[in-house]
């Protein structure tokens, strides 16, 4: 989803660029919602630009007070996960940026505000992570796939994105899912565990503001700070801690 910025952008449905120059990300608020739109007019690659961006959004979220977030990706791709250009440059480079998508990854998992994203279309990969690091997440109908293809392209499953699945996903579902690389329809992503439900392409927009609506207008901010915390943040904690040593276990095999 794209919209082209207004002549004012201090009105409350500007879209702006999220961070400093041009940018995949983008900003506005509708209502109580800080809506945060990824688009790089490709495949919605997870590289440093795209993730300092999403940063900056949510920095501006927080900033501005909202009561909920959405993040939505373009049609027919949410993420392909990270920039296969970044990760296949050498083990200094893609540590770096799995750092950066880790972080990103928890930091939504433990937000102040509830996240609901609109999984546009693909989500691979780290795209398939962060899908369990948001609280809602409406995915398209359609031929798209959804999960961690890690394995079958050369690289291991770092151990934060194994925990932040196997604390959402279906049992059943999580060794074939993570260690065996296998891909969800849409439908099958419901049932794994990756995405609460399923709407026509042209209405996971629509669908994804209204639920972020909905959580912005019946949670209240602070309880749901409190119950954050208490859910999530022994997981996020013991993540942070063992980042470095994850990181220093990652190569990719080209």
């Amino acid at each position: 989803m794209t919209d082209a910025p207004t002549t004012d952008p201090s009105s409350p449905s500007a879209t702006e660029p999220a961070g400093a120059g041009p940018s995949p990300t983008s900003y506005r608020i509708e209502g109580d919602v800080g809506v945060i739109s990824l688009d790089d007019g490709k495949a919605n690659a997870l590289g440093f630009e795209a993730i300092g961006g999403l940063n900056a959004a949510l920095d501006r979220a927080e900033a501005d007070g909202v009561k909920a977030v959405a993040l939505i990706g373009r049609p027919g791709k949410f993420s392909a996960g990270f920039d296969l250009k970044v990760m296949t440059s050498g083990a200094d480079s893609a540590r770096q940026l799995l750092g950066a998508g880790a972080e990103l990854g928890l930091r939504i998992f433990m937000f102040s505000r509830p996240v609901v994203l609109g999984v546009t279309g693909h989500a691979l990969a780290m795209g398939g992570i962060l899908t369990a690091c948001a609280d809602w997440r409406v995915a398209a109908e359609g031929e798209f796939k959804l999960g961690l293809n890690e394995v079958a392209i050369g690289m291991p499953v770092p151990v934060f994105g194994v925990e932040l699945c196997r604390n959402r996903l279906s049992k059943r579902w999580f060794d074939r899912c993570v260690a065996q690389a296998y891909l969800c329809s849409p439908t099958e992503a419901v049932e794994a565990g990756f995405v609460d439900e399923v709407v026509g392409a042209d209405e996971v927009t629509a669908r994804t503001l209204a639920k972020a609506a909905e959580l912005a207008a019946t949670l209240h901010a602070g309880p749901f700070r409190l119950t954050r915390t208490n859910c999530r943040s022994a997981l996020a904690a013991e993540l942070r801690e063992s980042l470095t040593a994850d990181l220093e276990l990652f190569d990719v095999v080209t």
